[in-house]
């Protein structure tokens, strides 16, 4: 490494304080003279010596201006997507409730507008709490639906509240037909390894009866809890067998867990007959659209 040359940095030194100096002496003496010559002395460094200088200012405050315009940008393609998030719920909230209540006209007074809510806390997710309870006719085994079939079912009756079950809890069993009434089994929760993954099962359905694809099943009305024609889904795939004498079939539900909060429960038993309440133009029931399809 060369030595430290103080000679040739004193120097350096040097000639910018000469530097310094003579466009000094030049800022000073051009301020003496008349304005016009000011202003071409001006024109001309503007053109030559300052022209890097403004226009590297030039890009910098179109970078700036640029910068601080696709932040506005920004903000305002965020608060339209807010917006339109939330109306989009508002409106499928308002569907919702709408077709709850042409269903809630067709069944009369003994089907209560309620509120369902979910515990939240593990261990519970296949239940839930109604605002209804004792005091306003429920009673163990009164049905919840929603606007697109079966929800569950009230496991628990309190004064003011009910603690139900839906269709994912390993205990549901609903008693169901093919909607012409012509094929019935037993309609069960078969747990996934997550519960997105749980499935509903229509079992018992005898071998040599002829079932078309995607039919309705609904409530048959045996047993007592359910009454005969509420929807609970509709046939998927063949699950399963057995010999030649019994088979099963997967359903794709009607109602997926956690998606209704708006619901009506049935006051007292679960006799009677429901079908034209969901099924109101169609016997073969083609008017029922599961819970999300938009129909």
């Amino acid at each position: 490494m060369a030595p430290y040359d103080n000679e040739s940095d004193s120097n350096g030194r040097g000639r910018d304080l000469l530097v310094a100096g003579i466009v000094l002496v030049m800022a000073l003496s051009t301020s003496f003279l008349a304005e016009p010559r000011q202003q071409r002395i001006s024109a001309a460094l503007q053109v030559s010596v300052l022209r890097p200088f403004i226009a590297t200012q030039e890009r910098l405050e179109q970078s700036r201006i640029g910068a601080a315009e696709a932040d506005s940008l920004m903000a305002l393609v965020d608060s339209l997507s807010s917006r339109l998030s939330t109306q989009s719920a508002l409106r499928d909230e308002n569907r919702n409730l709408r077709a709850l209540l042409q269903i809630a006209e067709r069944a009369g007074p003994e089907y209560l507008p309620a509120t369902l809510l979910r515990p939240g806390t593990p261990g519970s997710e296949s239940m839930f709490l109604v605002d209804r309870g004792a005091r306003d006719g429920l009673v163990e085994g009164s049905p919840v639906v929603s606007a697109h079939g079966l929800v569950g079912v009230v496991r628990e009756v309190r004064e003011r509240n009910s603690v139900g079950i839906d269709w994912s809890h390993p205990e549901f069993r609903a008693s169901a037909m093919l909607a012409d009434g012509l094929v019935y089994g037993l309609v069960e929760n078969r747990r996934g390894a997550f519960r997105e993954e749980d499935r509903l099962l229509l079992n018992g359905i005898p071998f040599n009866e002829p079932v078309a694809p995607a039919s309705l099943v609904v409530t048959s009305g045996l047993g007592g809890i359910y009454p005969r024609g509420i929807p609970i889904g509709r046939l998927d795939a063949l699950a399963d067998q057995e010999g030649t004498w019994r088979k099963s079939f997967w359903l794709v539900p009607m109602v997926h867990p956690g998606a209704a909060t708006h619901v009506l429960v049935l006051r007292g038993g679960g006799a009677g007959d429901v079908t034209e309440v969901w099924i109101a133009d169609s016997p073969s029931g083609d008017s029922i659209a599961t819970e999300g399809d938009g129909r």
